[in-house]
């Protein structure tokens, strides 16, 4: 199981892609910084429509990631990311919801979830953790925002949970990806957050926050997520993680913390063909 980066030769657009899931019966795709018309701070490829970028420019780039993964634009569908653990189930009434307008997207929701062929899920990123999953048995697709408050709340193991409910998913089976996003090399959190992680994962808390001779202390959101997909059943061998960190690699992903808060977002997106 790997992630890799290929260069689609058109306008420098690079797409990131893993080899767990089944090219037969997925397209899935993670876009970098690259191969956009966005200028400034959100050179090039910025895929959010709710940060300062001019609008034209993000649906020009959304359009042209969508083309590169496959995906149909006008049905790709998107939320209002509030950092929460709310999943959506999304439905053909919901096609196209939020790719062309910020206020059209789905409110108040981390998690989107469907069984619809030909209706692709797009979240955005910028250090944050992506959290790609697919079940090839009954044909359904989540994927998750994975950022420290979705991630203490649970939000992976959630969506797994949702797609039990609404597709019959049996975790055994489910396959997932954990996509490029802040590592722990670089993410220092305070007390008040290391403390909120040992309350909600006290099982492996020890594994997911490190103290360091500097005094800080180092939270890895990758492994927390990865943890919290084995706990609600994901075999471990059915998990994927790119291994890379989004702030040290500012260069080629978008990042909150590396970018001093004025930044892009790179998108996920994955659906059922």
């Amino acid at each position: 199981m790997s992630f890799a980066l290929y260069n689609t030769e058109l306008n420098n657009l690079w797409l990131g892609r893993f080899d767990i899931f089944p090219d037969s019966l997925f397209f899935h795709g993670i876009s970098t910084r690259h191969g956009g018309v966005s200028q400034g701070a959100y050179d090039s490829l910025n895929l959010g429509l709710h940060v300062e970028d001019e609008k034209d420019a993000v649906l020009e780039n959304r359009r042209r990631f969508c083309r590169m993964v496959g995906a149909e634009p006008q049905r790709t569908a998107t939320c209002q990311q509030v950092h929460g653990d709310r999943v959506v189930r999304i439905t053909a009434k919901d096609a196209g919801a939020g790719f062309a307008d910020y206020a059209g997207a789905i409110p108040d929701t981390d998690a989107l979830i469907t069984n619809e062929p030909g209706l692709p899920l797009m979240l955005f990123f910028a250090d944050c953790t992506p959290i790609l999953l697919a079940d090839p048995v009954n044909k359904a697709v989540g994927l998750a925002h994975g950022g420290w408050k979705g991630t203490v709340k649970s939000i992976a193991a959630k969506t797994v949970a949702a797609m039990a409910k609404e597709f019959g998913s049996n975790p055994a089976h489910m396959l997932a990806a954990i996509g490029p996003s802040i590592g722990s090399c670089c993410y220092q959190v305070g007390e008040g957050v290391a403390h909120q992680f040992r309350e909600a994962f006290p099982e492996f808390a020890a594994e997911i926050l490190e103290a360091r001779p500097n005094g800080g202390i180092y939270l890895d959101l990758q492994l927390c997520n990865t943890r919290q997909l084995e706990n609600a059943g994901l075999k471990r061998e059915n998990i994927a993680n790119a291994h890379t960190c989004t702030a040290c690699n500012s260069k080629q992903f978008f990042s909150y913390r590396a970018d001093n808060g004025k930044t892009g977002r790179i998108a996920a997106i994955i659906g059922v063909k």
